[in-house]
């Protein structure tokens, strides 16, 4: 079995070279040629093969945890060993699991109602769920297992197969996930192809039956525009400047807390990470002094602290420094949270430190960009409504969490925003329910996944009308008459 492997490129490679492009397109070709005869041939898979499948995932995951703890942390530079088992590992097993218990129950048809007078002449309706067909993955690099993994766990339930494309930004995960899954599938199950953006460019134009893409909202544009050559459908998971508001009724230190733990976590390199913070004006140097407070007692050292993720490679550590510049530059304090006092400009890898912006404006690139990093501006707010017309003045976000325990002023924040998702009370953590479906709106992306809303993401909704013995259709069939006329007469009415 050969899985396509071209290797790495540079971020900046424009083009493959032409006669690279022609063995690519022809390999990518021939994979889906394969795939696509073998769903053929075998129709839909049945419920025990669609658990096989989701153990084998499941079992490659507890086997090679080890192997992925290890690559991460070489593609990182350095990254936190025990958020990698919890964030990559148990964080893709857990949507595997939770599809291989419900897929039986997932594949039922439903019945639906038909209408008068159908209904009493015995007329039946449902919907059967069936596979669309080969599902492509585009995964980042930011949690690059999770987010291959837990696409799968929805394509498999559906029973479809799978071509994925990992990110070129961790490649030493991105050979390990090839090795692992063609150690466990067949290239007609699941293939890897690897390579820069010039591969992906020619995979987004790939005749998928429906393609997942995970990443950044101005690639998702270019993936969207080649998708269309084929008309295939897309799920577009991507990010956005999510807002976090902490209300008055809420409890500073444990809100601050919360708060800087997700934005700490990975760096910061989320694209549900909180992006900005609301607070009450008048507390606005208490929650300076709790975000101190939280980071010291989390990490109390930064630089070789093993629990403290780097930045991913020296362009993006490079963009963020740039962000916390352009804010200097600007009139914004900024406030790097150091606890001990430790000299980054001598490092072996890429960590920054929690940086609080404040008195950030919308001029500011820091409050225009996502920030994926470790970088938090603090803005304040006299009234909610305030709070609320600023985030409806700008684009939707993936997330938005709210911090308070006034079930009134809740109500109102959620019925007058809109957002991908909303964690009251945390952050991050809608996502973790694989019962709740995820996905953005907007620039914050399109579709859903998770759950049973992933099996049917993955899933063409056949629709199924069985007509009654008795010939319904009879009078609606010319030559007409005054005995359909007077049917319509009393159908059509308000």
């Amino acid at each position: 079995m050969s899985t396509a492997e071209i290797r790495p490129q540079a971020a900046h490679s424009p083009a493959l070279d032409p006669e690279l492009k022609s063995d690519l397109a022809l390999t990518l070709g021939a994979i889906l040629d394969r795939q696509r005869q073998a769903a053929a041939k075998q129709g839909a898979p049945s419920a025990a093969l669609r658990r096989e499948w989701l153990d084998r995932a499941i079992g490659l995951l507890v086997d090679f945890q080890r192997d992925i703890v290890d690559c991460l942390a070489a593609d990182f530079g350095h990254r936190s060993t025990h958020a990698s088992l919890v964030t990559d590992v148990y964080g893709a097993i857990e949507p595997l699991r939770h599809a291989r218990k419900h897929v039986a129950d997932w594949m039922k048809s439903e019945r639906r109602k038909v209408q008068f007078p159908l209904n009493l002449l015995g007329g039946r309706a449902r919907v059967e769920y069936q596979p669309k067909g080969i599902v492509g993955i585009i995964s980042p690099w930011n949690f690059p297992v999770n987010l291959t993994f837990g696409p799968l766990a929805g394509v498999f339930a559906a029973g479809n197969r799978a071509v994925i494309k990992p990110s070129e930004f961790t490649p030493a995960t991105s050979e390990l996930m090839q090795r692992m899954l063609r150690q466990a599938f067949d290239e007609t199950e699941v293939a890897v192809v690897t390579g820069g953006p010039a591969v992906g460019e020619m995979f987004s134009r790939l005749a998928f039956d429906h393609l997942v893409f995970t990443g950044a909202t101005s690639v998702a544009r270019h993936v969207m525009r080649a998708a269309a050559d084929h008309l295939v459908p897309l799920t577009l998971e991507l990010g956005g400047k999510s807002p976090v508001i902490v209300s008055t009724s809420a409890d500073m230190d444990k809100a601050v807390t919360t708060i800087m733990s997700g934005k700490t976590l990975n760096a910061g390199q989320i694209c549900l990470a909180p992006d900005y913070v609301f607070v009450p004006e008048d507390q606005r140097d208490q929650a300076v002094s709790a975000a101190r407070r939280a980071v010291g007692r989390m990490y109390p050292t930064l630089k070789d602290n093993p629990d403290y993720t780097s930045i991913v490679n020296q362009r993006h550590f490079d963009r963020l420094q740039s962000l916390l510049k352009d804010a200097a530059d600007k009139g914004a304090t900024l406030i790097e949270i150091n606890p001990a006092r430790e000299d980054f400009s001598q490092q072996p890898n890429f960590k920054i430190p929690p940086t609080l912006v404040l008195d950030a404006t919308d001029d500011m690139a820091v409050m225009q960009d996502e920030i994926f990093g470790p970088i938090l501006p603090i803005k304040t707010y006299r009234q909610i409504n305030d709070v609320v017309g600023y985030i409806n003045d700008h684009p939707r976000p993936l997330g938005l969490y709210y911090f308070g325990d006034d079930p009134t002023e809740t109500r109102m924040v959620l019925d007058k925003t809109v957002s991908g998702g909303v964690t009251v009370n945390d952050v991050l953590m809608h996502f973790s329910i694989e019962d709740l479906p995820f996905g953005g709106i907007g620039p914050a992306g399109m579709g859903s996944y998770h759950g049973f809303d992933g099996f049917k993401a993955f899933s063409h909704a056949k629709a199924i009308y069985s007509a009654p013995k008795i010939d319904a259709g009879a009078m609606l069939r010319p030559p007409y008459g005054k005995k359909l006329e007077g049917l319509m007469a009393k159908m059509i009415k308000r």
